[in-house]
């Protein structure tokens, strides 16, 4: 049998928690170093940068850089069939429209 672990009873290991202490000191201006250290590296405000960083960091490996490229690629194919789909049934109409008038000049449009 395996021994329990601190996660699989939450009880024993929130007491386990309270009862620990931390007896060395922090090294003199942890605090401030710590700020510090949070400017130097900035927050990143907006969307798009946070999108470059993930670029960046992620493209250069291979598995995600395919990966980001196929969804891409089929993001852009699957645009396209829509796209044809749309303009086929436009012709398709304007044709049949146009095959009654050239049998029947004398139909209206539309019908």
């Amino acid at each position: 049998m395996e021994p329990k672990r601190p996660s699989e009873n939450p009880e024993s290991f929130r007491t386990l928690l309270r009862e620990w202490k931390v007896t060395t000191p922090l090294p003199p201006r942890f605090a401030e170093g710590v700020w510090r250290r949070i400017e130097r590296t900035g927050v990143k405000a907006s969307l798009w940068d946070a999108l470059q960083h993930w670029l960046s960091t992620a493209l250069p490996r291979p598995a995600v850089a395919v990966a980001y490229v196929t969804v891409l690629l089929v993001a852009g194919v699957a645009a396209d069939y829509m796209q044809a789909r749309y303009e086929t049934v436009r012709v398709k109409g304007e044709l049949g429209t146009r095959y009654v008038q050239s049998v029947d000049p004398y139909q209206k449009p539309g019908l």
